[in-house]
């Protein structure tokens, strides 16, 4: 597994997301499974895992937390506060008072001493961003994290924050088919060496190419009530699942393999995380690290035409920087 750098913070090119191990996606959770797949994961080079807090909640950084016993040094590990408010407040919450809190439960869920890469969930309005970062200066200098990191901030937030201590990465959505970073957060990362973690790399597996119908999704699946699975836009979007079939096909790969080797060829400073519950899954996701596209078939997967329908419900897309 070949490797990138997020800021100065080294982890392999393609990780490891769990949430799905714990919530959002239909089926029951197989904690069994989910953990030999995290230790295959570590067996192909896989250094990078990500968990929250709000998953499930909590029950995924322990689940993680139970999977990295006699494993830890060698991972970087990387959690989120921000969407549970520790101090009684409704809604997202990254005031310092909730932080501090925040920090203590994920360690001792997932059974060490420090976090290698700490995210803001989401952006607080009612915080400024500097008393957060402030906070988690105070954290680093004392040991319990090792890197900041922001999910889904604007550029004015990204600059701000990294006046008051170096931000190592910025984890938002991005792929084939949700190409928002591309003209303005993109260059700033570059600009301040930051670097980027796109989350559903694969569309939330639509870009797999192994849903054919909104019938096949289950009424309690999360993606239910995400507007690009919708029935006036799903057939819109298969048409972007194809190409990527298509092109895969070419090269002798999958479509997952196809479009996480196309995040990859947009630079080192990029570890995208595709998240599975199952072996067979992390065993296809990290092989992508092999494949290599030509320039027409990275010209040909550029031309894709945009999604149709926003990548989150509306109540998500407000906790989004735009």
């Amino acid at each position: 597994m070949k490797h990138a750098k997020l800021g100065d913070l080294d982890v392999s090119r393609i990780g490891l997301g769990a949430m799905g191990m714990s919530t959002a996606y239909i089926g029951p959770g197989d904690d069994v499974e989910s953990i030999r797949t995290i230790h295959r994961a570590l067996d192909l080079g896989v250094t990078f895992l990500d968990t929250a807090e709000v998953y499930g909640p909590y029950v995924n950084e322990e689940l993680v937390g139970r999977a990295l016993k006699g494993h830890r040094d060698d991972v970087v590990l990387a959690t989120k506060f921000g969407l549970i408010s520790h101090t009684g407040r409704d809604g997202a919450d990254s005031s310092p008072a909730s932080i501090r809190t925040a920090v203590e439960g994920s360690l001792r869920r997932l059974g060490t001493d420090r976090i290698d890469l700490y995210y803001q969930h989401r952006v607080d309005p009612r915080t400024p961003i500097e008393d957060t970062i402030g906070a988690l200066a105070e954290l680093v200098a004392a040991g319990k994290i090792r890197h900041i990191g922001l999910s889904e901030a604007g550029v004015s937030t990204i600059r701000r924050a990294h006046a008051v201590h170096p931000v190592t990465a910025l984890q938002s959505e991005y792929s084939l088919w949700t190409r928002d970073p591309e003209p303005a957060v993109l260059p700033v990362l570059r600009e301040l060496g930051i670097g980027f973690v796109p989350y559903s790399p694969l569309g939330r597996g639509f870009l797999t190419g192994q849903i054919r119908s909104v019938g096949e999704i289950d009424d309690a699946d999360f993606r239910r009530s995400n507007p690009r699975f919708s029935a006036e836009n799903f057939e819109r979007n298969l048409r972007s699942a194809d190409e990527v079939g298509a092109v895969a096909a070419e090269v002798g790969a999958t479509p997952a393999q196809v479009a996480l080797a196309w995040l990859l060829a947009k630079g080192d400073d990029i570890a995208p995380i595709p998240g599975t519950k199952r072996v067979a899954r992390v065993e296809e996701n990290a092989a992508a690290d092999q494949v290599t596209l030509s320039p027409a078939q990275l010209d040909r997967l550029d031309r894709i035409p945009p999604a149709a329908g926003d990548h989150h419900n509306e109540e998500q897309m407000r906790m989004i920087e735009r």
